[in-house]
């Protein structure tokens, strides 16, 4: 008997909110950009190719990063036995996996679609939970290849990130006296306008990238409830999944700061950040995840649910 996954409406709302909002930051910045009388072919080129890189190469971007590699059946059984048969439950094709060398107990998905999915398992993880609680993990995972929020989250990812080297490299070019300030002679008027230019791109890159940055967490949190709902609906075992975080977020204590920084590029996309915001009602507004504590309560809400 199959147990599919329907689409999560809150989550399908926040994701189509989400792109809207930053089309339309994205669109005013662009106006700008025209208006500094920047070729508007130069921009439709780098965008569109920076898009797609970002579109086709971003799972494997992040493979590279963690120093992932691909397995087979033979090398991991029990993960594929998992994963196949949660697969086959929620009608979904079977993802590809990956395995991280990592002592941090971690798992995430990648990929653009669910016939390019890869769930991702750190050789941590393997060793510390048990077959139902990897099983609850890796069916949170699969909710995300399913809810499709990981293509999303990338998308959204590329617009800041662009808005973030705008920045950054603008800072570079004034601290190197490219903003046309200081000298005299011919032409100090045209370098002059030219440093007001690019001081007004970076303002505004600068308020497009604090934007994106707060949609983009804001996203974040509510898709990692709703692949916990999921993991919930497909397991039936919410308390499963609350075991696991509960020993993950335990042994994230233990681990060495060194090893931690080594996955914290990943650190939005894995099932418990690896590197906390911090405490307090400002820290969760900059999270990428909602705090163990309102995990754990909405476990218990939906253990209720299940049950009755």
């Amino acid at each position: 008997m199959q147990r599919k996954l329907g689409s999560d409406r809150g989550l399908t709302l926040r994701m189509a909110l989400t792109m809207f909002l930053l089309a339309v930051v994205y669109l005013i910045f662009v106006g700008v950009l025209l208006l500094m009388h920047i070729g508007i072919a130069t921009i439709v080129v780098v965008v569109a190719v920076l898009l797609a890189a970002q579109y086709y190469f971003a799972d494997r971007m992040v493979l590279s990063a963690l120093k992932a590699r691909m397995v087979t059946p033979q090398q991991y059984p029990q993960l594929y036995d998992i994963v196949g048969r949660l697969a086959q439950l929620t009608g979904t094709p079977m993802p590809k996996l990956a395995v991280v060398p990592s002592q941090v107990p971690n798992a995430l998905a990648t990929g653009r679609d669910p016939k390019h999915a890869v769930i991702v398992v750190t050789t941590g993880i393997l060793n510390q939970l048990d077959p139902k609680e990897l099983e609850a993990v890796l069916a949170h995972e699969l909710s995300h290849v399913i809810h499709r929020d990981v293509k999303v989250m990338a998308m959204a990812g590329f617009f800041a990130t662009v808005a973030s080297l705008i920045v950054q490299s603008g800072m570079w070019f004034g601290m190197f006296g490219g903003f046309g300030y200081g000298g005299g002679g011919y032409g100090r008027g045209r370098s002059s306008d030219q440093g007001e230019g690019m001081i007004v791109i970076i303002l505004v890159a600068a308020v497009v990238w604090a934007i994106s940055f707060v949609l983009i967490r804001a996203l974040s949190r509510y898709r990692e409830y709703a692949a916990d709902r999921g993991s919930a609906v497909i397991t039936q075992e919410p308390s499963q999944l609350a075991s696991a975080l509960q020993k993950i977020s335990g042994s994230m204590s233990r681990i060495p700061s060194q090893d931690l920084r080594q996955v914290q590029s990943a650190n939005a996309l894995m099932i418990f950040p690896a590197v906390h915001a911090g405490k307090g009602s400002l820290a969760e507004i900059f999270s990428t995840h909602p705090s163990l504590e309102h995990r754990l309560a909405k476990l218990r809400e939906l253990e209720s649910e299940i049950s009755r």
